[in-house]
């Protein structure tokens, strides 16, 4: 069964990556929540995509106290999340002002999933290789997934001999030959980001693992008629 992966949670109905867009994907079915993860100055994991905030401020060299109410910390983003499992995005790209080289950041987020005791619902994520490669390392029994906009030849085989469980290419460049190379191998496949419906029909036809979606409540309709 294709899963469905509230995009920063249920993003068209409720601002993206706050408390309330988790919660109302919760409330509307979908069986998974896509968020964002960064650091603040203080060392506190913060859930928001952008380097900055809204107001124009750097996450990165700003305490929590001092950002606004609506970025939730992980935590709070996580216990919003209850019932569904959630595909953990770490933030980490050299060229955005808050990169670390260092991944303490892979360490720091692992280190908090592994404190609830929950490791069977979380999937992490990130752009960047080392990082995943970071978190399989400190923890193998967390799944993890490489993001990618379109996926190189071969990378299949890459992703298995590293460990990790799930390839997450951009909806526009994915290919039903991807879909089958890494269903081959053993590997799920998870979209990004998949608003269209003729276009989930399509991936369901390819047996696509997850599409993750800014409208949960349109993809939960597609599935149930293609059912």
């Amino acid at each position: 069964m294709t899963a469905v992966m509230a995009h920063r949670g249920a993003s068209r109905a409720e601002a993206e990556n706050t408390v309330a867009a988790f919660r109302r994907a919760g409330s509307m079915g979908a069986q998974a929540v896509e968020l964002d993860v960064r650091r603040t100055s203080d060392g506190v994991l913060v859930v928001h995509h952008n380097p900055h905030a809204g107001d124009g401020r750097l996450i990165g060299d700003t305490p929590r106290r001092n950002l606004p109410e609506s970025i939730p910390t992980l935590g709070e983003a996580l216990d919003a999340c209850a019932g569904m499992w959630v595909n953990v995005e770490i933030k980490n790209d050299p060229d955005e002002p808050d990169f670390d080289p260092t991944e303490g950041i892979a360490d720091e987020t692992i280190a908090h999933l592994l404190a609830r005791h929950d490791d069977h619902r979380w999937l992490v994520s990130c752009f960047r290789i080392e990082t995943v490669d970071r978190c399989h390392a400190v923890a193998p029994h967390i799944r993890t997934a490489w993001l990618c906009v379109e996926a190189p030849a071969g990378i299949a085989a890459t992703l298995v001999a590293k460990g990790h469980s799930a390839l997450h290419p951009w909806v526009a460049a994915l290919t039903r030959s991807t879909v089958d190379e890494c269903h081959a191998a053993g590997l799920q496949v998870n979209t990004w980001t998949c608003d269209d419906p003729e276009r989930m029909r399509e991936l369901l036809g390819w047996g696509i693992d997850g599409i993750c979606t800014n409208v949960p409540d349109i993809a939960l309709q597609v599935i149930a008629g293609a059912a």
